[in-house]
């Protein structure tokens, strides 16, 4: 496949994709795909279409939306539950942005490296990691799993690889690693009303002082509290920041769990993204 080709394929399982085909019941880019990659569109529903879409995808062109997606239905849904574990995607952490933290009992940040990746940033990110979380695994592609595994034999983080037949193989567990947990970088994670559900809870009360002071002054609050105990709550806070709704979220196709989890979708988007998907494609 061509370098238009995937690009048109990058853009379809996008939020700015989704949103078109809630509101407004068709996509530019979906139109594309559709009539370039689908044999007999018309006779299938979008749901059909979307499902061999996505695998192309997994047969032609693993991106990272398809590595996210993976680890999303694998792991969250599959190993785990919505009642039990939430997920993160793009956290920005010091000069760094986690591409996917899957959070229970612990919190574990996926680095992505798909094939079409280069790896050179990979130290600055893992350094990055460990200044928020204590679990990195790298998730990557067998052909790049050679150079990443040597490079990393020694170090704590954990090494997967997306395989052929879209599953997930572990091939060097992670360990904890709490050396590098930085309260500052932790406090620079947190927003406003989280970071004061921090401080009201070990001090009991928020500081009473101007604005422009207010947030050197809570920081310098959190640094005080004990890393291991901080630690805790920050993953818990963290594990709070997404509600999704199970009773309309298990309809929703798996080629598309990843992109609707993170997008914020009201009771009428999910009816319409529904509609949608039972219509024939056009």
């Amino acid at each position: 496949m061509s370098a238009e080709n995937f690009f048109i394929l990058n853009r379809m399982f996008t939020r700015n994709t989704l949103s078109d085909l809630i509101n407004n019941k068709s996509s530019e880019v979906y139109s594309i795909i559709l009539k370039n990659f689908i044999k007999d569109y018309k006779e299938k529903t979008n749901a059909e279409n979307i499902k061999e879409i996505y695998s192309l995808l997994i047969k032609h062109y693993k991106n990272e939306y398809l590595y996210k997606n993976t680890l999303f239905n694998k792991l969250l849904l599959g190993t785990h539950s919505l009642n039990t574990t939430a997920a993160l995607t793009e956290l920005p952490i010091n000069k760094s942005k986690a591409d996917f933290i899957l959070i229970n009992g612990k919190a574990v940040v996926y680095e992505i490296k798909t094939i079409l990746d280069n790896i050179d940033k990979l130290d600055t990110q893992i350094t990055d990691y460990y200044k928020a979380f204590t679990y990195v695994t790298v998730l990557t592609h067998e052909k790049l799993v050679k150079n990443i595994l040597e490079k990393y034999q020694n170090y704590p983080i954990g090494i997967s690889i997306l395989t052929e037949r879209n599953t997930i193989k572990t091939i060097k567990k992670a360990e904890e690693n709490k050396n590098f947990l930085d309260k500052s970088i932790m406090f620079d994670i947190l927003r406003k009303k989280e970071y004061e559900q921090l401080i009201i809870k070990y001090y009991k009360q928020l500081p009473k002082i101007n604005d422009f002071e207010y947030y050197n002054y809570c920081k310098q609050l959190i640094n005080k509290i004990d890393i291991d105990v901080l630690y805790k709550d920050f993953i818990r806070i963290l594990k709070n920041r997404i509600k999704i709704n199970n009773d309309l979220f298990v309809n929703i196709p798996r080629e598309l769990k990843f992109l609707v989890y993170f997008s914020s979708l009201h009771t009428n988007d999910y009816k319409n993204l529904q509609f949608f998907l039972e219509q024939i494609g056009d």
